[in-house]
């Protein structure tokens, strides 16, 4: 009989067999042979994850996800939270991630009702996981264990003696101790006072439960506090708001009263905080990489100097250029009174800095709020892309004299707003900095990078710089009307040059079509030009109708939008980072390029190979004409064969919170970023505006 119920055991436990992914073995497991009613369980999910290769805690740090169990349970059975062992700190690049190594057994309490039925109890569960190591694989597997139900049950021989390890070993409450929190500044003070007799317990880590509030990759500073301890938590800073209890895992390298290695705390939180600056790649030894030296000199003021600069070569770039040229060739046809065109000059240059300082404040907020994004983080979602090509395609078509904007509106709306030029040039404004968008100019990188490490009043004042070197060419035409005379004199040149002007904002259509299918694919491209299609027909049937044309040159008109928004719909809702997984491990596309990864920099230089990094997205003009113009050239090919560089290349075309962060170690927070790695050497960051020359005299310095 004894022989039978083991023989039924077997028999049930035998469908909770492994579930093998690329990197990791999955299953459940029971500390018992069967489920009693009325009494609890502990199910485990257990993962065996490959050398090298890592899982997550509940907060995962400075990157990832935490694993998560979702039941089908039968009635009668109810399954408690997921108990989380203790994490290590695990340092991936410039990144400190909270998880496990090895194996590691996720303890769930199911509790069995005193009504529930004898027989076979089946157990589901889908368990989601990201398993990383350079790269990140969203993994998961659905999962059964069948276990009787009955009075009869015993430990399980096989995995009861290990779910009671791991349960002894579950952080327990701090008991004895005395443990208060309180911020200041930047930092958040954690004291520990030991009861009488405990002992030393060495070095301390404390993990939080919140995101967003300690930031992973800082020092936490440990001192002795009279007899007691103290902890300096760096403020994370991406922090938001103020906690009103600091609680977590503290972890001790000596262990506390009975051998335990870990335990919880919970506090009370008292004081203020901010948010901290973002930490530094030599927090990082592993990647041997530091910002560069010039980059530790600069001061809000050279910060403020390089955001003028910047903002003024800004409007050289093939974007604005367009759209600001006819701005100041306006002055050659316009004579109006010195006190109107200053008034139009002020107008201009509000509508430029207010729309820096919201496009920086939505920066802050969204940084704040965990995302990692830098300058251009617009760009990264298809449907900011999709709706940019079809503002400049409206913008050339009306350069191309295919409409004017005062025929888009009745006659009234079109009067008011010829009467309100003030109005007007600040929306001249406005859209001066939204075309402006895919461009990052020279100075502006070091100039974005201070502002994004600092406070929010240090990014208001450098995103108000970027807007006053912007508008500053404007306003100083407008200011002094000695300069005006130096401008050419209308005439019918002038009809010509402004249409010649339509043709680099074609291009840029071209050039956005492509960044689009680089983000998504092949049928959005089509689905942007037959969008297009549509508006130009649209827009040449609107000029009929506004001439005095036939009323079904409306509806046509008017069937074309529709047209144009169905067609595009897709485009605006499907979710960008849907197909924005990033693969570190995908083979090169260009060349002799491999993909960039922080650990892949720290193993080529630790073998001493020099390595180039080439951080680049496709909407970024600067990138794509450096790639051309230097990069891709037989000179520059060949010294890099020749020095036996490894050429990397970090694609920002998408979101990738580690090259977020890589970037922002290297104090720059946009593309395009150049960085030599030299053995034994500091890494030489080299211009957003690349040279031949300065590529090769780099070269030189291995």
């Amino acid at each position: 009989m004894l022989a039978l119920g083991a023989a039924v055991v077997f028999a049930a436990v035998a469908f909770a067999a492994p579930v093998k992914t690329e990197h990791v073995e999955a299953e459940l497991v029971a500390d018992r042979t069967a489920l009693v009613p009325g009494e609890p369980t502990t199910v485990a999910l257990r993962l065996a994850i490959a050398p090298g290769w890592h899982t997550y805690w509940r907060n995962p740090g400075d990157s990832g996800l935490p694993t998560t169990i979702a039941w089908q349970l039968p009635a009668g059975v109810s399954a408690g939270p997921i108990e989380w062992p203790a994490p290590q700190a695990l340092p991936v690049g410039p990144l400190v991630n909270y998880g496990y190594e090895g194996e590691v057994l996720h303890l769930v309490e199911l509790k069995a009702t005193p009504a529930l039925p004898s027989g076979n109890a089946t157990l589901k569960a889908r368990a989601d996981w990201l398993v990383c190591r350079e790269t990140c694989i969203p993994d998961g597997a659905d999962l059964t264990l069948v276990l009787p139900v009955g009075k009869n049950a015993q430990p399980d021989p096989k995995w009861g003696a290990a779910i009671a390890a791991a349960r002894a070993a579950m952080p327990q409450p701090l008991a004895g101790w005395k443990v208060a929190a309180q911020g200041s500044g930047q930092s958040i003070a954690l004291k520990l006072q030991a009861p009488a007799g405990a002992p030393d317990p060495g070095a301390l880590q404390f993990f939080p439960y919140a995101e967003n509030l300690v930031e992973p990759s800082g020092a936490q500073r440990q001192a002795r506090d009279g007899d007691g301890y103290s902890l300096a938590l760096p403020v994370s800073s991406t922090f938001v708001a103020r906690p009103d209890r600091l609680a977590g895992v503290i972890a001790a390298a000596g262990g506390f009263a009975g051998g335990a290695h870990a335990a919880t705390l919970d506090a009370a939180f008292t004081g203020t905080v901010a948010a901290g600056p973002k930490p530094t790649l030599a927090a990082a030894p592993a990647l041997n990489l530091a910002p560069p030296p010039a980059d530790d000199k600069l001061t809000l003021a050279l910060a403020l100097v390089s955001a003028v600069l910047g903002g003024l070569i800004l409007n050289l770039m093939p974007c604005v250029f367009p759209v600001l040229s006819l701005k100041v060739l306006g002055f050659a046809t316009q004579h109006d009174s010195r006190s109107t065109l200053r008034h139009e000059a002020i107008a201009f240059a509000c509508g430029v800095i207010l729309t820096f300082v919201a496009l920086g404040g939505a920066l802050f907020v969204l940084r704040a709020a965990g995302e990692q994004l830098g300058w251009g983080f617009q760009l990264q979602s298809p449907a900011v892309v999709a709706a940019l090509a079809v503002l400049f395609f409206v913008l050339a078509a009306n350069l191309s004299g295919v409409f004017e904007f005062g025929q888009l509106f009745p006659s009234n709306v079109a009067n008011w707003t010829a009467k309100n030029r003030t109005l007007d040039a600040f929306g001249s404004g406005v859209l001066a900095v939204v075309v402006a968008s895919p461009c990052t100019a020279p100075f502006m990188g070091a100039a974005l990078g201070f502002a994004m490490a600092g406070s929010a009043l240090t990014l208001l004042f450098v995103f108000i710089a970027l807007g006053v070197g912007m508008a500053l060419p404007y306003v100083l035409l407008a200011w002094f009307p000695e300069w005006r005379r130096r401008l050419p004199r209308s005439g019918p040149w002038l009809l010509r040059f402004k249409q010649l002007l339509a043709f680099p904002l074609y291009a840029t259509v071209i050039w956005l079509a492509w960044v689009l299918g680089a983000q998504r694919d092949n049928d959005a491209v089509v689905r942007l030009f037959a969008a297009l299609l549509c508006v130009g027909f649209a827009l040449w049937a609107w000029r009929i109708v506004r001439t005095g044309g036939a009323r079904p040159w409306g509806v046509a008109c008017l069937a074309a939008l529709v047209g144009a928004g169905v067609i595009a719909w897709p485009l605006f809702t499907a979710d960008a980072d849907a197909v924005a997984v990033r693969d570190a491990s995908a083979p090169a596309t260009e060349g002799n390029w491999a993909p960039f990864t922080p650990a892949r920099v720290a193993e080529l230089t630790a073998a001493g190979k020099p390595v180039f990094v080439d951080f680049t997205a496709a909407w970024c003009v600067t990138c794509q004409v450096n790639k051309r113009l230097v990069l891709n050239t037989d000179a520059v090919r060949a010294g890099f064969a020749r020095a036996g560089v490894v050429l990397l290349r970090a694609d920002w075309t998408r979101r990738d919170p580690v090259i977020t962060q890589t970037l922002a170690a290297l104090g720059r927070n946009g593309v395009p970023v150049y960085v030599l790695h030299r053995p034994g050497k500091p890494p030489l960051l080299l211009p957003e505006v690349l040279q031949t020359q300065t590529l090769l005299d780099a070269l030189a310095t291995l």
